[in-house]
């Protein structure tokens, strides 16, 4: 007897839409929410899922930010959400496929792309 086990990644497109005005390009758009997340499958059949990440992304220039957990699982429930700029994070491509988040301060606005705990610039913790 042998067992067939394997892992994959997923993505799941949820039919919520937020008409905007992007923060990046100035353009009229749309909020596009997706989770991806690793599966764990048994002879071919889904048994698990982790790593669950929320993203949003922008119609208008594709600018991907990724959304605060608690808001993509009120989404996933299908909840009426309203996304606001405190509840998106960033996101820019280092090279390939790696994904670097941008951090900006809450108290100063300060961004940076390094992997800091604390701004800086002022010492504030920044959010994770």
């Amino acid at each position: 007897m042998f067992f067939m086990i394997g892992i994959s990644n997923g993505r799941k497109d949820f039919p919520f839409t937020q008409t905007i005005i992007c923060r990046e390009c100035g353009k009229y758009g749309r909020y596009q929410v997706f989770m991806t997340y690793m599966t764990l499958l048994l002879f071919f059949i889904p048994c698990g899922r982790w790593n669950r990440r929320y993203y949003v992304q922008a119609s208008c220039c594709n600018t991907v930010y990724e959304l605060n957990p608690e808001i993509g699982k009120r989404i996933a429930r299908g909840e009426d959400v309203r996304i606001t700029e405190d509840d998106l994070a960033r996101m820019n491509t280092g090279g390939g496929n790696v994904w670097q988040r941008t951090k900006r301060c809450r108290q100063c606005g300060f961004t940076t792309e390094e992997d800091f705990d604390y701004c800086p610039k002022c010492g504030s913790r920044f959010d994770r």
